[in-house]
């Protein structure tokens, strides 16, 4: 019954940013539960080959397709392209994003604007032009990777808060609209996780680990790969009758107020 559930043989899943960090932790859980895997990116074809090489040295079938997920024609090529050479999309991850950590009135609307384009346009032009398919044969699964910023505020994100709090209402006006077709569309927010982009970070009596550690209920860093399981979740049978859902894969931050600094 398990299996049957949460199994994901034979399924296409196209993971866009899926070249590193927990858009791979995500992506290989879905190979793993057996899953065709389609990476995109958008930096070089070397990196692509790269990440192609972990999937595969891991037993993973994946391919990999290089496009910008803002520029539509890419998109529209891409996806035929990815339709004809590997088969219909059944799953699609959206969790390409970028950050750009300046104080609002510092900030440049042109890096407003660019956060806003790939953080939220993106995955409308991506889910647009994949959820055709899905509505063609009736099924499909759409994870757009949301974050605590969804429902949250911090100083100096504030561009990357609104894309993700739109993320969060996209996600949920998506399901309005194509739920009828047995399309299921939620969303991933993760906390904070141990990556290579937050290792300077994570050392002993650095501020910033130390608000997370005590920030964080259960006291400690994600582990990129306690995504996966959120992933297969939602892109299995098992979430057959979720629909608009945003799951918070956080250590419980979203569910205290906190605590104070001196408090054990």
């Amino acid at each position: 019954m398990g299996n049957e559930l949460f199994g994901l043989v034979g399924k296409i899943a196209l993971v866009t940013g899926g070249t590193h960090g927990l858009g791979m932790a995500m992506a290989k859980g879905l190979g793993r539960a057996g899953a065709t895997i389609v990476i995109n990116g958008n930096s070089s074809q070397q990196k692509i080959d790269e990440a192609l090489a972990i999937y595969r040295n891991e037993g993973i079938n994946a391919v990999g397709y290089k496009f910008d997920v803002t520029n539509e024609t890419e998109v529209v090529s891409n996806i035929a392209a990815i339709q004809g050479e590997v088969g219909q999309i059944d799953i699609l991850v959206n969790n390409a994003g970028i950050i750009k950590r300046t104080p609002l009135e510092h900030m440049e609307v042109a890096d407003f604007k660019q956060v806003i384009e790939v953080d939220l346009v993106a995955p409308f032009i991506m889910s647009k032009h994949v959820v055709q398919g899905m509505i063609q044969k009736k099924s499909g699964k759409i994870i757009n990777i949301c974050s605590m910023m969804s429902e949250l505020g911090r100083n100096t994100v504030g561009a990357y808060a609104a894309a993700k709090g739109g993320l969060k209402m996209l996600t949920q006006n998506m399901a309005t609209e194509w739920a009828k077709h047995n399309i299921q569309i939620n969303g991933i927010g993760p906390g904070y996780f141990a990556t290579s982009q937050t290792e300077p970070i994570r050392v002993d009596g650095h501020p910033f680990n130390e608000f997370i550690l005590n920030r964080t209920p259960a006291a400690k860093w994600g582990n990129p790969d306690d995504l996966a399981g959120a992933a297969i979740f939602l892109a299995s049978r098992a979430s057959d009758f979720v629909n608009g859902h945003i799951l918070y894969v956080d250590g419980g931050i979203l569910a205290t107020i906190g605590k104070p600094s001196n408090e054990n």
